[in-house]
C-alpha cells in the first residue's frame, strides 16, 4: 500500500502561516493524493456459487420472458439489427446473445485525469472513492440547511481536490440551483475541471448536454485524446422496474461512442420498484444492469462499462428509502459476487446515509454500507463524501468527516503490512520488561505512520475536550471544511485552455435557453 504521508507535488501545497496556527493548518491540509486503492483483503462470499447460479439464471428468464423496455427508436433499431426479440419497445434478449455482448466489455481500464498524477484504475482488485451527486440542498458552514449555489459546488469540487481519500470530484455534488437548468451543466463541468484536476463525471440530463460534456472535455485534453482515452464518467439509471428511457440511452449513445465509461446502475427501492425481497430485488436489478451493459457493447464494441446497482430498502411504514440497513449491505455481497461472475467492474455506494445530520445514525448507517462495499469487492465506490437525507443534502461537514473515514478504509483494505515486522520484534528484544517504546529507534521511524491518526475526531481527556470549546463532531467538521476552504489553492491548468472552456460556456450560453421547454 502507498503511505499517505508522501510529499506533496509543489502546486498542491497549501499556504500555512507560522506558529500554532500554522502546525494546525499544516495538520489539517492534506499534503497528497491517494492513488487507486488496491485491496490486499480478501473479497467475501455471503452465498454459494449455487446461489449465485440461480439468481443468473432467473435474471435470463426475466429478460428472455419479460423482456426490459427500450423508449428509443435508435435503441430498439440496434437490438433489431442484433437479433433481439423486438415487440414494441419490449425487448427480450435470448441468453445467448446478451453474455456474448456482456463478454466484450473490459474487466479493467484506466480513468485518466488531466492530472497524470491523479489518474485511477477501474477494476479487478482495484477500488476508487467518489462524492456525493445531484443534493438539491447544503447543510452550510453555519449548519443552516437551503438550497444549494454554485458557489457551494465550487467549494466541494475544492475540497474533493484537498482531501487525499478521495479519487474523483464527482459533478452535481450540490446543484447550483441560481442557473437556469438549461445552462447548469457547463457550469457545473466548468467547477469540477477548474477547481480540481482529478477525474470527474458528465451530466446525462439530455444528448446534448452529454455532448457539451465531451466538447469541453476536449478542450481540456484535447480532441483526439478523447476519441479513445477515457477521462470522464457517467451515471446511466434503468428505471426500475426494466425500463431504459430515452434520455438515459441518448446519454449512453454519446458516451459510449466517446468510448467514455457509462455506469449502468438500476435506481431501485426495493419492496416499491422490485419485489419485497432482498434476493427478489437483485435478481430484477441485475437483469435491468446487464440489458443496460449489452446496449452499450452494441453501440460501441469494447467500450469501457460499469455494471452497477442503487438498491435501498423501503420502509415499510412511511414508504421512504432507507440507507444503511443490513439488507442493503446483503445485497451489495450478491452484486459483488455476480460482478465477479461477469468479469465487470463494478459500482455500488458507500455512504449514502438517510440520517438528517452528521450524526451517530449517519455513523451506524455509514460503517454498514462501506464493510459491504469493501468486503464485496466494488470498484467505484460512490457518494462517499457528503451524503445525506438519502441524497437529498450535501453537509460540508459530513464531506470532509467522510474523507477522513476514507483514510482509515483505504488503510484496512490495504491489509496488513509484515514489511517492518522483523524490526518491532527487535525493539520488543530492546525494551524488554517493564519498559517502554516511545524512544525506541523503530518508534522514531514509524509512528507517524503506524496508524490511522485522524485530525477531526477527538481522543483526548475530557477537561482537555472541554477546554477546547466542547465542539462535538459535526461542528469540528465544519471547522475543518473551513480552515481547508481558507488555504485552498487552485491546481494549474494552462490559460489557452482556460480562456477555451470560458469561450465554450460563453458561446453555449448565447444559444441556450434560461427555461425548460
Amino acid at each position: 500500500m502507498t503511505d499517505a504521508t508522501t510529499t506533496a507535488p509543489a502546486h498542491t501545497t497549501a499556504r500555512r502561516a507560522g506558529g500554532r496556527d500554522g502546525r494546525r493548518t499544516l495538520r489539517a491540509i492534506p499534503m497528497a493524493s491517494f492513488p487507486t486503492l488496491v485491496r490486499e483483503i480478501p473479497v467475501y462470499n455471503l452465498v454459494p456459487d449455487e446461489a449465485v447460479e440461480l439468481i443468473h439464471d432467473e435474471s435470463l428468464k426475466i429478460l428472455e420472458e419479460v423482456g426490459c423496455e427500450f423508449r428509443d427508436d435508435e435503441a430498439i433499431a440496434m437490438w433489431k439489427a442484433a437479433g433481439a426479440n423486438v415487440t414494441g419497445t419490449r425487448v427480450r434478449i435470448d441468453r445467448g446473445l446478451l453474455m456474448s455482448l456482456i463478454a466484450k466489455a473490459p474487466e479493467e481500464f484506466t480513468l485518466n485525469a488531466r492530472n497524470p498524477e491523479r489518474t485511477v484504475r477501474i477494476g479487478g482488485r482495484n477500488s476508487v472513492f467518489v462524492p456525493m451527486y445531484g443534493a438539491p440542498y447544503v447543510r452550510d458552514l453555519d449548519n443552516v440547511r437551503r438550497y444549494g449555489t454554485l458557489e457551494d459546488l465550487n467549494n466541494f469540487h475544492k475540497l474533493a481536490y484537498m482531501l487525499p481519500a478521495l479519487h474523483s470530484s464527482s459533478s452535481i455534488c450540490v446543484e447550483p440551483m441560481e442557473i437556469p437548468v438549461p445552462k447548469r451543466h457547463l457550469h457545473i463541468i466548468h467547477s469540477a475541471l477548474t477547481h480540481s484536476d482529478k477525474p470527474f463525471m458528465g451530466i446525462v440530463t439530455s444528448k446534448e448536454r452529454a455532448e457539451d460534456v465531451m466538447k469541453m472535455s476536449g478542450i481540456v485534453f484535447g480532441e483526439n485524446y478523447v476519441k479513445d482515452n477515457t477521462v470522464v464518467v457517467s451515471i446511466t439509471n434503468c428505471n426500475s422496474p426494466l425500463v431504459w428511457d430515452a434520455t438515459m440511452l441518448d446519454a449512453m449513445k454519446v458516451y459510449a461512442a466517446h468510448n467514455q465509461p457509462v455506469i449502468c446502475a438500476p435506481f431501485a427501492l426495493c419492496g416499491a420498484s422490485t419485489p419485497a425481497s432482498a434476493v427478489g430485488a437483485v435478481a430484477q436489478v441485475n437483469a435491468e444492469a446487464l440489458a443496460g451493459v449489452a446496449f452499450t457493447q452494441l453501440i460501441r464494441a469494447g467500450s469501457p462499462v460499469i455494471y452497477g446497482q442503487f438498491m435501498v430498502a423501503v420502509d415499510m411504514k412511511s414508504g421512504a428509502p432507507m440507507g444503511g440497513t443490513p439488507e442493503a449491505a446483503q445485497m451489495m455481497y450478491l452484486m459483488g459476487q455476480l460482478a465477479r461472475k461477469y468479469r465487470l467492474p463494478w459500482r455500488t455506494s458507500g455512504f449514502h446515509v438517510g440520517s438528517k445530520l452528521n450524526d451517530a445514525q449517519a455513523g451506524y448507517e455509514a460503517n454498514m454500507l462501506m464493510h459491504a462495499a469493501i468486503l464485496s469487492g466494488a470498484n467505484y465506490i460512490w457518494h462517499v463524501a457528503g451524503w445525506l437525507e438519502a441524497g437529498l443534502c450535501c453537509d460540508y461537514s459530513k464531506f470532509v468527516t467522510d474523507a477522513e473515514q476514507l483514510v482509515g478504509w483505504y488503510k484496512y483494505a490495504g491489509g496488513v503490512s509484515f514489511a517492518d515486522f522483523k524490526e518491532a520484534m527487535a525493539a520488543v528484544r530492546e525494551v524488554g520488561p517493564q519498559g517502554h517504546f516511545l524512544g525506541t529507534q523503530h518508534t522514531l521511524e514509524h509512528f507517524e505512520k503506524a496508524f490511522f491518526s485522524p485530525s477531526i475526531m477527538d481522543f483526548n481527556s475530557f477537561e482537555q475536550w472541554s477546554a477546547e470549546g466542547a465542539k462535538d463532531h459535526a461542528t469540528r467538521g465544519r471547522d475543518k471544511a473551513r480552515l481547508m476552504l481558507q488555504n485552498y489553492e487552485p491546481p494549474k491548468m494552462d490559460e489557452g485552455i482556460a480562456e477555451g472552456l470560458r469561450d465554450f460556456i460563453a458561446k453555449r450560453e448565447e444559444v441556450l435557453p434560461d427555461t425548460v421547454n
